[in-house]
């Protein structure tokens, strides 16, 4: 079992996909079988994204494994799950996630200090197909002049 430090679940295509303009770290309400089973590792945030319901923001499309020793008090791997934020983060992300061209995905998950799970979330614009390629041009050139630099 991983010590609770070592939980870092990141989405590795956000960065990709999006330009992010500003993060936030919110909790999560979880069920007891769920964070134990983000201890182990077991949760995807890959496919997610967040989106407003009876004025809370909630995550969905995360995966999180059913737990191996749970009982029939199991949770729904895909469930959709409320961010806790301030009231001020919260109409701040609301107002700016109603402009055109703006959404809410999650970067990364890990457990804090404290034991509770976080996960960072963060205001984004979706990149076109041009920014997508300049990405990759510029992460090409950084792998080509670390290997130069190695000699």
């Amino acid at each position: 079992m991983a010590l609770s430090s070592d939980i870092n679940i990141k989405n590795k295509k956000a960065y990709f996909e999006f330009h992010i303009l500003d993060t936030y770290v919110a909790g999560i309400r979880l069920l007891g079988t769920e964070i134990k089973s983000i201890r182990e590792g077991k949760a995807n945030i890959n496919d997610s994204f967040c989106s407003f319901f009876d004025d809370g923001l909630y995550i969905r499309n995360m995966h999180i494994a059913e737990y191996s020793h749970g009982s029939f008090y199991n949770h729904e791997a895909k469930r959709d799950r409320q961010l806790l934020l301030t009231k001020k983060e919260l109409k701040k992300l609301k107002t700016k996630s109603e402009e055109r061209g703006f959404t809410i995905i999650p970067l990364r998950m890990f457990i804090s200090n404290r034991g509770f799970a976080k996960i960072e979330i963060a205001l984004a614009q979706g990149k076109k197909d041009f920014d997508k390629r300049e990405t990759i041009k510029e992460r090409d050139t950084k792998r080509e002049l670390a290997r130069v630099l190695k000699r």
